[in-house]
């Protein structure tokens, strides 16, 4: 974890206003479709960090602005693709490219981290504003899973647990990220995600992985605790942020009022924007102190849990 570190004319406790450039495209031929890019920063400040988002299935760059919005207007520039699974798409289920499109999405944010700095040029006066050195990644459900490749996990059987890591990632936050696959998935699981047949082993990058403990997936034959897996299987710094009564959205995090969250509840979202923002300040910033007056908050709380291993 590198030392306190601020950046230069940002209010660390205030939002600031937020400049959002959408529709950005860099051309991929062999994927078959641009690979459409948003990016948000802070108007101000300077030696600004940089968060990659992976969204969940079928959403896009346009969906998780109650994470996103929050995250730039705290200081930190938020980079989310659309990958080739987004409903907007309209990709056909009996289209070629779909098998392999976990390690499509990991080809697609590895691309984006390349030309971050052509992204950014579309953003008057960013270039000149971040820290590409500090790189964050993050990703909900689908997204998580994309995510964790990036953080060192491996898929295993036909794909014989090949490293498709990024050392440029220093940090991960997995939401909802699911767990290990085999017998652990359900019929349906190995069906429709045959993929989704993770390992844990080699994940030993930190990160903050954040679960609900009412979360049911039908992937898998397990609970709950199928999401902890991530946190509990991986060696290294992690830290497992549990909330209770969390469903799979966490409470809203995927859009303002969106109709597909089942456990729509305002203080969730608002733990899950508290958690992870401190978590980023504490990787990428080396900011401590906000980090410690979570875990003070947290430990007198009813509504979510909070647990830290260093091994």
């Amino acid at each position: 974890m590198p030392g306190v570190w601020i950046p230069r004319d940002v209010n660390m406790d205030a939002p600031v206003p937020v400049i959002s450039v959408r529709s950005l495209r860099l051309a991929s031929p062999a994927r078959g479709e641009d690979i459409q890019v948003r990016v948000s920063a802070p108007a101000t400040g300077s030696g600004l960090p940089v968060v990659l988002f992976s969204h969940g299935f079928g959403s896009s760059m346009d969906g998780y602005a109650p994470l996103a919005d929050y995250w730039s207007a705290h200081g930190f520039v938020v980079i989310q693709p659309t990958y080739l699974d987004a409903r907007r798409l309209g990709l056909a289920e009996d289209d070629a490219r779909r098998p392999s499109i976990w390690r499509t999405r990991v080809a697609d944010a590895k691309r984006v981290i390349d030309d971050l700095e052509a992204l950014i040029d579309h953003v008057p006066g960013l270039r000149d504003r971040i820290d590409p050195q500090r790189l964050a990644a993050a990703g909900h459900s689908f997204g998580g899973q994309t995510t964790s490749m990036l953080l060192g996990a491996r898929m295993v059987g036909a794909d014989g647990g090949e490293d498709l890591s990024d050392p440029r990632v220093k940090a991960g936050i997995l939401l909802t990220s699911g767990g290990r696959g085999g017998d652990d998935l359900s019929a349906l699981g190995r069906q429709i995600t045959p993929y989704l047949d993770s390992s844990f082993d080699t994940m030993a990058v930190p990160t903050l992985v954040v679960a609900g403990d009412a979360d049911q997936s039908p992937l898998t034959v397990r609970g709950p605790d199928w999401f902890y897996d991530p946190y509990d299987l991986s060696p290294g710094r992690k830290t497992l942020l549990k909330l209770f009564g969390g469903e799979h959205m966490l409470g809203g995090i995927s859009g303002y009022d969106v109709t597909e969250t089942t456990d729509q509840n305002e203080e969730r979202v608002r733990i899950v924007q508290e958690a992870t923002l401190a978590y980023l300040r504490l990787e990428l910033h080396g900011d401590s102190a906000g980090w410690t007056d979570l875990v003070a908050k947290l430990a007198a709380s009813t509504t979510a849990d909070l647990e830290t291993k260093e091994l």
